[in-house]
């Protein structure tokens, strides 16, 4: 069993593996009772649902001050149907941890990870949940983009949007899924900031490498015309251009 990170505790719970952020450790151990930190916000009362890969839900934990999304890990892609949400050992969890931690330490906005809990899945597989603070008020840059209801400061978003480009471009981090719903858009004071979310596949290469940067936007560029071609966004090539422009890259 591996040490936590600073400034995080571990600790055994009901059979479960769990990493917390000390000054939330507690209130961890008491919204889990008997049961997984996912059966705790599925089932709370003032959950709210958001969808992606599975449902995820924001809620508060049982000290009543922090507000976190928890998400069940589930694997994507064609095998999805047969390895479902069991990982090997000791799955996704902790490197998310560690890679939020660093992408935080290189100036890369992303949602700060308050706990992660693994579970026996039989032999070498485990089954994980983790809780990230959550952001209030933020956007997923999609419902941002949405067709038919686009909001006032799209030019803003777009222009918060490149800026994480090039922050995660000066990292030397390249996020293998970098859609339009991996942008977290909020509203910081008078301006606007993103936010890089999902980032347990985020891969490390040398600080302000161009080819990352270059695969970063080529990524979020085809999850932008995708979208677009199905209607579910409303943006322009002359927009993209933009984005293009403020973030570096040829669009």
């Amino acid at each position: 069993m591996t040490r936590a990170p600073a400034g995080y505790t571990r600790f055994s719970l009901s059979g479960a593996d769990v990493v917390a952020l000390g000054s939330c450790a507690d209130a961890v151990r008491r919204a889990f009772g008997d049961r997984s930190l996912y059966a705790y916000a599925a089932s709370h009362p003032a959950r709210r649902e958001l969808r992606g890969r599975g449902a995820a839900y924001a809620v508060p934990l049982p000290d009543g001050t922090t507000r976190v999304v928890v998400r069940h890990s589930r694997h994507g892609g064609l095998l999805a149907p047969v390895t479902g949400d069991r990982f090997l050992a000791p799955t996704r969890a902790p490197r998310e941890l560690d890679t939020a931690l660093r992408l935080a330490a290189s100036g890369v906005p992303t949602p700060e990870v308050i706990a992660y809990a693994t579970y026996p899945a039989g032999g070498p597989f485990r089954r994980s949940d983790v809780a990230t603070r959550e952001v209030i008020g933020g956007r997923d840059l999609s419902s941002v983009l949405a067709a038919g209801k686009r909001a006032v400061d799209v030019t803003a978003s777009l222009q918060a949007t490149a800026a994480l480009l090039v922050a995660l471009e000066r990292a030397g981090a390249r996020h293998p899924d970098l859609n339009i719903a991996n942008v977290l858009i909020v509203n910081d004071g008078e301006a606007q900031r993103a936010l890089v979310l999902d980032v347990d596949r985020v891969m490390f290469a040398a600080p302000g490498d161009r080819g990352i940067g270059a695969a970063n936007f080529r990524r979020l560029l085809r999850s932008a015309h995708k979208l677009r071609a199905q209607h579910r966004i409303a943006v322009t090539d002359a927009e993209l251009s933009a984005l293009a422009t403020s973030a570096g890259h040829a669009a």
